[in-house]
Formats: C-alpha cells, structure tokens, sequence
C-alpha cells in the first residue's frame, strides 16, 4: 500500500451530515424529544457517552429493521461533505470517519461522501426487530482517538500530518492526538478546547488547512 500524504478523520452525526441518526430512528419510536435531550447532553459533555448512548438506544426497542431505508431516505449531508473529500482525494490524502453512530446507516452512505474508511456503533437485531442494545463495544472518545491513530500508523501517515473534525466533546480526545483540531459545528465547550473553530456549517471551509 502507497503510504498517504495525510488523514482526514470526521465524526459523522452533525459533522459528516447534519442529522443525529438516533434521533431519525427514535421517531420510528415515537421518541424523538427523549432521545433528543440526552442526545444534546451527551454531546455537551455532562453525561458519560457510553452510558447515555445505551440509554438513548434502549429507547430503540422494537423499532422494526425496515425501518433502516426510512432513515437513510431522511440524512441530509453536510453543506461542502463533496468538495472537501475530493480535494483531500486530489492532494494524496485519505479521508476516515469515526463515529458513536450505527454501521447500519453509516455503511450505506459513506461510500457516496467520499469516505474511505469508517467504524460505528452495531445495534443488536433480533426477528427483524432491534433489541434496544448495541452489539459489542461502544465507539467512544477513546476509541475515537484510537481509530484515528491505528489508521494513520496503517497508512504511513506521520502524527503531524492528521486532522480530527468534531462537534461534540466525545470528539475532544481524537482532536486532541490529531496533528490539527477542529471544532465543526461545535458546542461551546468544544469550541473553547479545539485548536481551531469552523463556524458555518459548510465543510468546504476546511479546504484551505489542508496539507
């Protein structure tokens, strides 16, 4: 494998697209504002991701599989996902995404965002149905910032040379090992951490910082 110039690794949920995937699955469960609030929590850093993100997917049980497509129908990539994956693309880069989202989604739009590699989150299924838990370990800020330097270390990709892309305080870890941090979108206490703060949520606005 021909080493990469550089990565670029992005959370999904309001980074790589604009919607929070479990809130689009917890309107399958008529659980929207629930999930919602602890969503935004999580997010800002007062509740611990791993707990919450079990809570919040308790609240899944029963949602039917075929409601997978419904929610693929509904995502919304972010303004500027496009021109940034393929300016990476064109400088010898390669572009990651890391998320405490679900590969059921993830696996069918990331190919068409440009993405070359991703993880996520699995949610256990039983008779066409989800059990309201996720399957094996959690994608948490620590595995997060693992991913991000086991793909770098596999790519030949100097530390230096990696930038994180987030908006929530599960992405502070992987901003903070990457070579450039940036807060996307962010909520204010990732904001105050990051390196760097992207403000309009257009991901074209990153172009310029790359290598």
């Amino acid at each position: 494998m021909t080493a990469a110039r550089f990565l670029v690794v992005l959370d999904a949920d309001s980074t790589l697209i604009r919607n929070e995937v479990i809130e689009l699955l917890a309107d399958e469960a008529g659980r929207r504002a629930e999930v919602q609030a602890a969503t935004e929590a999580a997010m800002r850093g007062e509740v611990d991701f791993a707990a919450s993100l079990r809570s919040r997917v308790a609240a899944l049980k029963d949602v039917p599989t075929d409601a997978f497509p419904r929610v693929r129908a509904r995502i919304e990539p972010t303004p500027g996902v496009h021109e940034l994956t393929a300016a990476v693309h064109e400088r010898g880069g390669v572009v990651g995404v890391v998320s405490g989202g679900f590969h059921e989604i993830l696996d069918h739009i990331a190919p068409g965002l440009g993405v070359d590699r991703w993880r996520a989150n699995r949610l256990r299924v039983s008779e066409d149905a989800l059990v309201g838990e996720v399957e094996g370990d959690i994608v948490d800020a620590r595995v997060k910032a693992e991913s991000l330097q086991q793909w770098a270390a596999e790519l030949g990709v100097a530390p230096h040379a990696t930038i994180a892309i987030g908006d929530g305080a599960n992405d502070l870890l992987m901003m903070e090992v990457a070579g450039l941090g940036i807060a996307f979108n962010a909520k204010p206490a990732v904001r105050a951490a990051a390196a760097l703060v992207v403000g309009p949520q257009d991901l074209s606005q990153v172009i310029p910082l790359l290598p």
